[in-house]
């Protein structure tokens, strides 16, 4: 996984909207959702701390290939549940 930095050489993060003690809750109200470097890196965050990513999203979001091949490759971490 490849990181990103801002100019000035800061690595860039990302937050997501819950956090309890098993689990770290991205919400995204989007059409179709992709493996962005957010979810990446949450992701990464999921692997170090033996959480779980769960992503909630819309029933009529659509998932990008780039996502399901995240999932592949996490099946155990990378969740998405529709709502």
């Amino acid at each position: 996984m490849q990181f990103r930095y801002t100019r000035h050489q800061v690595p860039c993060g990302a937050r997501a909207d819950a956090e309890t003690f098993d689990k770290i809750i991205l919400i995204k109200n989007v059409s179709t959702i992709r493996a962005t470097y957010q979810i990446r890196l949450l992701a990464f965050k999921a692997v170090e701390t033996r959480k779980r990513l769960v992503i909630t999203i819309p029933k009529h979001c659509q998932l990008d290939n780039t996502l399901r091949d995240l999932m592949k490759e996490l099946p155990k971490t990378v969740r998405v549940e529709k709502v």
